[in-house]
């Protein structure tokens, strides 16, 4: 199997999430890492590149020089991953889109509906993959959980609990550290903070597993440290189109919950419930019967579970794996054929209408707004 080329756009040296991409994209030997702009100083940028292997022709000073750079090369990357803060995601994204590149972007994939429907057109246009990293969506026991929904095994589905909540940005102190800052500044996040950065995680995972898409929502916002512009704390409530109602809770100041993603799919016959900490096991509770816990690696899983487990049953696969099934799903988009678990563009600009759609309705006390894009309405 013929290794893709891979480049990657930020991630750099003191990156959260430039390691995962790495180490997901050369997990399974499916990309070679060969061409990249890791950090907005240039020269930092391009010594760090080397310093991972990259060929120092390849270790580019900015985006605008690893587009021009790649465009003209033979051996021009297949993949372009944008890692970059979100105000930047647009405009690069768009760029090697129409450049002919395939990408894989780092959410939220735009700022706004607007620029989020035109990179679905784009993508379209040119022929070329847009994807969004909503990796939680690719952990095993998630894809068979939504195969469970898919295969019926829950019924028709009521009720969708999640939430993503964390306390690591609880501290009014630490107000200054820049990987914090940035989150809840509008020139660099965007109008939203928390649920644009942790709640779309949420919101993307309910649509997911349940196999339907988000149709309206109401949402009550608050900046608990008063000193940040954007929410660190959201409560949201939505409809789906199939008819579940849906409750969501993202925050950052929750102190004393780390990781905190979890969710609850409820049906008719059944429920199921996974969590992001201990991602290994699906609990599933048939109507009328005993809870069972449902391991990954065991047999008679469905397909897409067994596909993505790398490891003999009760070892851990963690966050990184969960990249590298983002990557191994894209592998095979760009080879021809496409998976059905893969996030899209579509997806991203779903999530920005959410977004939007749940800061105009926490300004109006809660009002319920269309949570859909105009292109899905």
């Amino acid at each position: 199997m013929k290794r893709l080329g891979w480049g990657m756009i930020g991630g750099g040296e003191g990156s959260q999430i430039g390691p995962a991409h790495r180490l997901g994209a050369r997990a399974d030997g499916r990309f070679d890492f060969v061409a990249g702009a890791l950090d907005h100083r240039a020269e930092i940028g391009r010594d760090y590149g080397t310093q991972l292997g990259i060929a120092p022709d390849r270790a580019y000073g900015s985006w605008q020089d690893m587009l021009a750079g790649e465009r003209g090369r033979e051996d021009r990357v297949d993949l372009v991953t944008v890692a970059t803060p979100n105000a930047t995601h647009f405009e690069i994204t768009k760029a090697f889109l129409e450049a002919g590149f395939n990408v894989l972007c780092e959410k939220p994939m735009t700022m706004t509906v607007e620029e989020g429907e035109a990179i679905v057109e784009i993508a379209a246009r040119s022929g070329k993959i847009c994807a969004v990293n909503y990796c939680y969506s690719a952990y095993p026991m998630v894809r068979q959980a939504r195969a469970m929904v898919r295969n019926g095994e829950l019924g028709k589905i009521r009720l969708v609990v999640t939430n993503f909540s964390h306390g690591h940005h609880g501290d009014a102190t630490d107000a200054d550290n820049p990987r914090v800052r940035w989150r809840y500044d509008p020139a660099q996040a965007g109008i939203s903070g928390q649920f644009a950065d942790c709640g779309i995680h949420a919101l993307h995972m309910a649509s997911f597993i349940a196999d339907d898409q988000v149709e309206s929502l109401s949402a009550d916002f608050a900046s608990t440290i008063s000193s940040r512009q954007l929410e660190d704390d959201a409560m949201v409530n939505f409809r789906m189109e199939g008819g579940a109602v849906g409750r969501l809770w993202t925050s950052s100041v929750a102190i004393g919950r780390q990781h905190g993603f979890d969710i609850q799919v409820f049906g008719e016959t059944g429920g199921l419930r996974w969590t992001s900490e201990q991602p290994n096991q699906l609990v599933y509770t048939p109507l009328g019967r005993r809870t069972q816990i449902i391991e990954k690696g065991e047999g008679r899983l469905h397909e897409d579970a067994q596909r993505l487990s790398r490891v003999a049953i009760a070892h851990p696969e963690g966050f990184p794996l969960a990249v590298a099934n983002i990557y191994c799903d894209l592998a095979d988009a760009i080879s021809g054929e496409i998976r059905d678990g893969l996030p899209l563009a579509q997806d991203g600009v779903r999530s920005m209408a959410a977004v939007h759609a749940a800061v105009a309705s926490a300004r109006e006390n809660g009002a319920w707004k269309d949570a859909r894009p105009s292109i899905f309405r």
